[in-house]
């Protein structure tokens, strides 16, 4: 059976990826596979950390919960129109994902992410690394312009710039 599959994490970026997914599942008749990566906090079961023994079964249970946070956030107005399967994996996104789609007849869904210099340099592309791994083809959704606009104020904000409400408007 053909998988459209799609990472999420809850951003503006992972729902506009997310209906775009939906979209092109609906179109090639396929099933949905939506995936949200966890990782455990640092260490493992067993490692010298000081970790409890329920630390990696709380965080795949905040997992869960947060996937189904995403799904009804985005789903709530309307149903996807298609067979979806909410996955939890435990690794990072990008192993995740591509691990999941590992079929060439998928398609795999990933949001472009931010395009800062500094975000980049700290949190390697989920996007790039699917294109250069993935054994299906990639479809890398571009950010919404809303998206853009949040960051500028954001940027604004933080450096404590006026802001004048007609340039939102434009």
């Amino acid at each position: 059976m053909r998988r459209v599959v799609v990472g999420v994490t809850g951003t503006l970026g992972s729902v506009a990826a997310l209906h775009r997914a939906a979209a092109e599942a609906r179109v090639r008749d396929a099933e949905l596979r939506v995936v949200l990566a966890c990782q455990s906090p640092v260490g493992e079961l067993g490692s010298r950390n000081g970790l409890s023994p329920s630390a990696p079964a709380e965080c795949r249970t905040a997992a869960v919960e947060r996937l189904r946070e995403v799904l009804g956030t985005a789903f709530r107005a309307a149903k996807p129109g298609v067979a979806l399967t909410g996955l939890t994996v435990r690794g990072t996104p990008r192993a995740a994902l591509v691990d999941t789609a590992r079929g060439v007849e998928d398609l795999l869904l990933v949001g472009s992410g931010s395009r800062a210099p500094l975000r980049r340099l700290l949190r390697p592309s989920v996007a790039r690394y699917c294109l250069a791994h993935a054994a299906c083809p990639v479809l890398v959704v571009p950010p919404l312009p809303l998206q853009t606009e949040l960051g500028t104020v954001h940027r604004r904000n933080f450096w404590r710039i006026p802001l004048d409400p007609r340039e939102l408007t434009s």
